[in-house]
């Protein structure tokens, strides 16, 4: 459907970024709204080599889409919402450039979500959403804060390669299947406190430049920083920490309890 809309002219706001210069646009010129609906079709941009330019707000709050969603190459030059919405197939912003903000949050995506080399210029929240399958965040730009607190990913998440400007906030967020962060740079602080980590985590080659707190989280089936580069020293995933205090307590115990054999022993014989 918007592989149809005419060849258009690179709005003037546009005229700045030099990587979009010499491709074929296509121009939807006012708003998406879709809200409190159902859509039971396919929303697709496949353009290899065009761009998809939306100039006015996008709002999908609310609504569940049945089919294929993908607004790959696009870009947004005004706030994307889609709380609430659910997308119960792929969902893919391939190569996408969101220039305002992204709101989305308790959001329910699909079997496979995709935000390869996007690029998010404003404040980006996933707060409460659920990711239900794969979720590839690969060599994505993030140039404001992206909160991801008490997220969800079920399956496979990547972030490897993935610039993080401002804070990154996953406090609390929950990763059943393996989880990549290699090579990802940290340029704010990293808030990882209170996040379970189910299978493996992989942060391996990872620059923290500002300050990272693990504190309090779970490595269920045990970390890598191999060759990361951190702001502090490594903390104790809290799996562990909890066997070290079970350990520690037991050595306690049992210390006490030869002395006071020993105690009962002396008094005996005195």
């Amino acid at each position: 459907m918007l592989d149809t809309l005419p060849v258009s002219q690179l709005p003037p706001e546009l005229d700045g970024m030099k990587e979009l210069q010499g491709r074929e646009i296509r121009l939807v010129p006012g708003s998406m709204m879709i809200v409190d609906s159902v859509v039971r079709g396919t929303i697709k941009h496949r353009s290899v080599q065009g761009l998809l330019v939306v100039q006015g707000p996008v709002m999908f709050s609310g609504t569940r889409f049945e089919q294929l969603v993908d607004l790959s190459r696009s870009v947004f030059l005004q706030p994307v919402t889609l709380s609430r919405a659910v997308f119960r197939q792929e969902s893919f912003f391939v190569e996408g450039r969101f220039l305002r903000d992204v709101v989305a949050e308790k959001t329910s995506f699909g079997p496979h979500t995709r935000f390869h080399r996007s690029v998010f210029q404003g404040p980006v929240t996933f707060q409460q959403s659920g990711f239900n399958g794969m979720a590839e965040f690969l060599e994505v730009g993030f140039e404001k804060d992206v909160n991801l607190s008490r997220t969800s990913f079920k399956l496979g998440t990547g972030f490897s390669g993935s610039r993080f400007q401002g804070l990154a906030n996953f406090s609390e967020a929950s990763f059943n299947g393996q989880a990549f962060f290699t090579f990802t740079q940290f340029g704010g602080d990293a808030d990882f406190h209170q996040a379970t980590f189910r299978s493996t985590a992989d942060f391996s080659n990872a620059q923290f430049k500002g300050r990272d707190d693990f504190s309090s989280t779970s490595f269920e089936q045990g970390s890598q920083f191999t060759s990361a580069n951190r702001s502090a020293p490594a903390q104790v995933p809290s799996g562990r920490k909890s066997e070290f205090i079970q350990y520690a307590v037991i050595a306690i115990l049992l210390a006490f309890g030869a002395l006071l054999i020993v105690y009962r022993t002396r008094r005996g014989k005195a």
